[in-house]
């Protein structure tokens, strides 16, 4: 009877169940155990708090989990603060730790880790005006973690790891809510003109992302030991972040993520393999990813360190990666660095330029003008590369297109193309092969003098016309002979198609007089079909 009544009354928390709700604080099971398991009976209870903790999205508002699931946002979003923030603010236990300064040496391991803690509270940022102190509290504890990291003159121990990626991982790790419901980026995109979305919580968020770069880069940190923690789904995390609208955070991004690379060679092959993953769903599903620019930059550098030769798992990354990123409308927005990287392989393996243009080709705009001239830009610095035995292989299909664009009624256009002349290496190709070449584009640059709009351009094609003159002239009046018969069957043909029509008109004029069915002869049909090889080539059929 004693022991039943002594059962109803409430126990007193114990320091170890206060000590666990205060570490509470990480993002839907962002705490070290969803990256390993923990060794210690301590570290394990801190984690299992950890994952029925809170959820936060990517507007920073920290929303614990409950056992009922099925409440309503709305009863959710009516909920105190003092219930959103956790138990540390419910209980009016945030406050200011003593700064390391005023603790002895001994105890500042156990303090890093009672500040690391502490930080691993998120608040809610979209209401500027809410819990002004406690943010206050939380800015100048990370930065004394900043400063306590850049000066620790000891390596780190695993618990104090285990810490640092738990409190970074509360902080960062959230999910992006897409501004544009249709799901895909703009064609063309001006960064001065649209509207950049700023991270309301970046006031936190860029101390934290400090903290972090100063972690991966300290020479305290042994790669050996923190790979454990710095995991592959640590770094699956990170790289989902790259998607954050904020061009701040992905800077962030993009060079931790460089310095993790550059520090833990076990995770090298697998951060290739996750990027190549983010680029084929960006290519071939959504079309919609902010930070494809710097993914692609830091690619730069890494393809500017392969060594020679070139591993099959690189080239096939170039065919199946980095050429169909030429592919999706908004290309615009991180063309300069993807021409960078296909420059770096050509520039490491010169037989990889046959590929290379190939990919171009096929990806050529046919309808979009501006994606037309940035390709030809490329192009000039891929052929820059090239060598004469690679250039041969592709210079045929290369030349036709090159000679659509000398054609093409957007000035900018045209010109860009006889802006390859100018280039010395460019020029001594073309000039080495001009038995080939010339013959192909000729037709165009005789159009280009007689008639394009573009007083800029026909002065450019003259002086392309020039260079060939004054290098084979011979050569050149074939080319001009040949196109002037070209034209001449051409005006005979059309002159034959016309007499053909306009004697059917007459036979149909003169029978219709008599309101009778007309009936073309067969004969007068097959002299128009024969008189008409090429009846798409002119503007009377």
């Amino acid at each position: 009877m004693i022991k039943q009544i002594l059962g109803k009354i409430p126990r007193k928390p114990s320091k170890s169940s206060q000590n666990d709700a205060y570490n509470d604080g990480g993002a839907n099971g962002n705490g070290p155990n969803s990256f390993h398991s923990s060794k210690s009976t301590s570290s394990s209870s801190k984690s299992s708090n950890l994952g029925s903790g809170a959820s936060r999205s990517s507007n920073g508002t920290l929303a614990p989990h409950s056992s009922s699931s099925t409440k309503s946002n709305h009863s959710k979003k009516s909920a105190p603060i003092a219930a959103q923030l956790g138990p540390l603010l419910s209980s009016g236990a945030y406050e200011a730790l003593p700064s390391f300064r005023d603790v002895p040496s001994s105890e500042r391991q156990n303090h890093f880790i009672k500040k690391l803690n502490m930080c691993c509270v998120v608040f809610d940022f979209n209401d500027p005006s809410k819990n002004l102190k406690e943010k206050d509290i939380k800015r100048q504890t990370l930065l004394e973690l900043v400063d306590y990291i850049s000066s620790v003159t000891s390596k780190f121990n695993e618990v104090a790891m285990q810490e640092i990626t738990k409190m970074v991982a509360a902080n960062l790790f959230r999910t992006f809510s897409s501004s544009n419901p249709d799901n895909k980026l703009p064609e063309m995109y001006d960064q001065d003109e649209e509207d950049q979305m700023m991270e309301p919580a970046w006031p936190h968020l860029q101390i934290v992302y400090e903290f972090l770069l100063r972690f991966v880069a300290s020479p305290e940190t042994d790669a050996k030991l923190a790979k454990r923690y710095i995991d592959h789904s640590f770094v699956l995390r990170l790289l989902d972040l790259f998607d954050s609208e904020d061009q701040r955070e992905r800077e962030y991004l993009k060079t931790i993520l460089h310095r993790i690379y550059g520090k833990f060679m076990v995770h090298r092959p697998f951060i290739r393999k996750a990027i190549n993953h983010i680029f084929f769903w960006f290519i071939f599903e959504t079309e919609k990813h902010n930070g494809i620019a710097e993914l692609l930059e830091i690619l730069g550098s890494i393809i500017n360190g392969f060594a020679l030769p070139l591993k099959e798992e690189h080239k096939l990354f170039l065919v199946r990666a980095l050429i169909p990123l030429h592919k999706p409308k908004c290309v615009s927005m991180y063309h300069q660095q993807l021409s960078y990287c296909i420059s770096q392989f050509v520039e490491k393996d010169a037989k990889l330029a046959d590929t290379v243009i190939r990919g171009l080709l096929k990806y050529w705009p046919i309808t979009n003008s501006s994606k037309e001239v940035m390709f030809l830009g490329e192009l000039e610095e891929v052929l820059e590369a090239t060598q004469a035995s690679e250039f041969q292989r592709c210079m045929v299909p290369l030349f036709r297109q090159i000679g659509h664009c000398l054609n093409s009624s957007h000035f900018q256009v045209a010109e860009r193309a006889l802006f390859l002349w100018n280039n010395d290496h460019i020029r001594t190709l073309i000039t080495q092969n001009r038995q080939v070449i010339l013959p192909i584009i000729f037709p165009a640059l005789e159009k280009n003098t007689r008639s394009h709009w573009n007083q800029a351009v026909q002065s450019l094609t003259l002086n392309v016309k020039k260079i060939f003159a004054d290098i084979d002239q011979e050569l050149f009046d074939e080319c001009l002979l040949s196109f002037q018969e070209d034209e001449s069957k051409e005006k005979e043909t059309q002159d034959k198609r016309e007499s053909t029509w306009k004697r059917l008109e007459d036979v149909a004029a003169s029978k219709a007089l008599g309101n009778e069915a007309v009936l073309v002869s067969r004969f007068a049909s097959s002299v128009a079909i024969a008189a008409d090889p090429k009846p798409r080539a002119t503007s009377g059929s």
